[in-house]
């Protein structure tokens, strides 16, 4: 883990984090399709698991075809 930022956790004062993704479908047609076209970046509290979501960007139509058709 190569450290971006200064890291603090707002529970328990940890300075050190975890990263990871999620995506997440959006409404109507992406929803009915399962496209995953929103994504995400979490930063977790290794100490207390305390997570913070940050929108990370739409991905581009390729991505968005690849995951319909990944499903």
């Amino acid at each position: 883990m190569e450290k971006e930022f200064n890291f603090e956790c707002i529970k328990c004062n940890n300075k050190n984090y975890s990263e990871g993704k999620i995506a997440t479908t959006g409404g109507g047609l992406s929803k009915f399709l399962n496209i995953q076209n929103n994504k995400f970046v979490t930063i977790s509290c290794t100490e207390c698991g305390f997570t913070e979501i940050f929108k990370a960007g739409k991905s581009g139509m390729l991505a968005n075809i690849f995951d319909a058709l990944s499903n």
